[in-house]
């Protein structure tokens, strides 16, 4: 079926890319020397010279694409993912070829600009050709055509969402048969998959029916059965796969490592654990910082001395908020409010037309001006320019028993602006819709996500209905 399939298919691929590695060299030769060139000149190699080489250069990159796992089935695999395989194996097969004819011929007679032409053609090429083939095979797996069938021991949230990512892309040529499971009554369905046996059925299933692959998607309370499963589908030859029913326990994206052998799932994936992303931000913070200090200090000075006309009080206003690691530290903003008691201060937050807001602060509220000396924490290392707003100690003791995973925002630096803040959920709005951005922000951190938070703001971020 689909194996015997797969062989012919990969058997294809290797004569299609020796093809296209012959065709991307002799290109190479002919722009150079008869498109650029008015044809090769006195002591340039002929083109034969250079086909020779395709003895060894074809060899070598088939074996380097089947290292790389080129050839490796791609039915669900993003296409540029597919195509850095193919850019990545070129550049080895490159970098190993002129090592080789330096060791030959220390003098180099070949043309730099050849190889250079010929590295880009082969990866164009090869590219263009994998994404004709999947296309026209993504056109015929909705077809019906090229289908993998596939059996799914246990029923459990892990089976289901499975059948869901299946059905949304009918172009990956998954065909889910059925289920087998113990304590789900047989024929019930799920979105047209039945129930078809219990799970001590799979032996005799697997004698009678030629299933492509069998997904082990138990639900934990079967688990103490999983070597044994795993066991009867090894001996039956047929691939396995095993999904794990963590969504139950771990509501997120984990990440697998490997300890010495050993695979160790992390709960939540967060790049600013990594030394180097977290020296990047930082460096990025203070430079961000820095230039925020010097190009809004005009504007920093109108609002102290506006501050200062407008009420009694200080021009700064300190208050403690929770940051990184659950540590407090003091928070500085223009004083926007009448000067207050510390008892009535924590007794809640601002609402609309807060009486106790002066008429400078709220147009600063408005504006988000009164949060600029902010960039002073973030030069201090208290907040950082773009994270998770940071919130009081009375609040953060109130929301981590309300909300699920609302701790999980003090892994990384508070910011100046967010994720959230930028989709609208600042001031007097969900907590619950705002943690949900902050951990998307948290476990999908790059210094580009950054950069786009910091542009949004200009547009979204400083005058917003929600602000006051």
């Amino acid at each position: 079926m689909i194996k015997d399939n797969q062989k012919v298919f990969n058997r294809a691929l290797v004569l299609l890319d020796a093809l296209i590695t012959a065709c991307s060299l002799v290109l190479g030769y002919v722009i150079k020397f008869y498109v650029l060139l008015n044809g090769p000149g006195l002591g340039v190699l002929p083109l034969r010279d250079y086909i020779f080489l395709l003895v060894y250069i074809i060899p070598g990159y088939i074996l380097i694409y089947y290292k790389v796992g080129v050839y490796t089935p791609k039915r669900t695999v993003r296409r540029r993912f597919e195509i850095l395989d193919i850019v990545k194996a070129n550049l080895f097969g490159m970098a190993a070829l002129i090592i080789v004819i330096y060791l030959v011929r220390r003098d180099f007679p070949y043309a730099r600009s050849v190889w250079a032409l010929f590295l880009v053609l082969n990866c164009f090429l090869t590219g263009l050709s994998r994404v004709f083939l999947r296309k026209m095979l993504q056109s015929f797996r909705k077809k019906g055509y090229n289908a993998k069938h596939v059996l799914l021991v246990g029923y459990s949230r892990a089976a289901e969402e499975y059948v869901n990512r299946i059905l949304e892309n009918p172009q990956w040529g998954y065909v889910v048969s059925g289920f087998l499971d113990d304590h789900v009554p047989v024929g019930t369905l799920y979105k047209g998959v039945p129930v078809q046996a219990t799970i001590e059925a799979l032996p005799k299933m697997l004698e009678e029916n030629e299933w492509d692959e069998v997904a082990i998607t138990l639900s934990l309370r079967d688990y103490d059965y999983l070597g044994e499963i795993v066991g009867i589908c090894e001996k039956s030859g047929v691939h396995t796969k095993f999904i794990p029913d963590y969504n139950s326990m771990i509501p997120t994206r984990p990440y697998t490592e490997d300890l010495m052998g050993l695979p160790v799932i992390n709960i939540r994936y967060v790049p600013l654990t990594n030394m180097g992303n977290a020296f990047i931000k930082r460096a990025a913070d203070i430079l961000g910082a820095l230039f925020g200090i010097l190009v809004t200090s005009p504007v920093m000075l109108i609002c102290a001395i506006l501050v200062k006309l407008s009420s009694p009080g200080p021009v700064i206003f300190k208050q403690e908020r929770v940051g990184l690691h659950n540590k407090t530290f003091s928070m500085y903003k223009f004083r926007s409010m009448a000067m207050q008691a510390p008892s009535e201060e924590k007794k809640a937050w601002t609402t609309r037309n807060d009486p106790r807001v002066t008429s400078v602060g709220r147009i600063m509220r408005k504006t988000s001006l009164d949060e600029l000396p902010q960039l002073f924490n973030i030069l201090k290392g208290d907040m950082s320019l773009v994270g998770p707003r940071p919130e009081r100690p009375l609040f953060v003791e109130k929301f981590k028993e309300e909300i699920p995973r609302y701790m999980v925002k003090h892994q990384v630096r508070p910011g100046l602006t967010g994720w959230a803040q930028v989709n609208g959920y600042r001031g007097d709005t969900s907590i619950r819709k705002r943690i949900e951005y902050d951990i998307y922000y948290i476990e999908n951190w790059t210094l580009w996500f950054d950069l786009k938070i910091i542009i949004m703001t200009f547009f979204t971020g400083f005058v917003n209905k929600n602000a006051y």
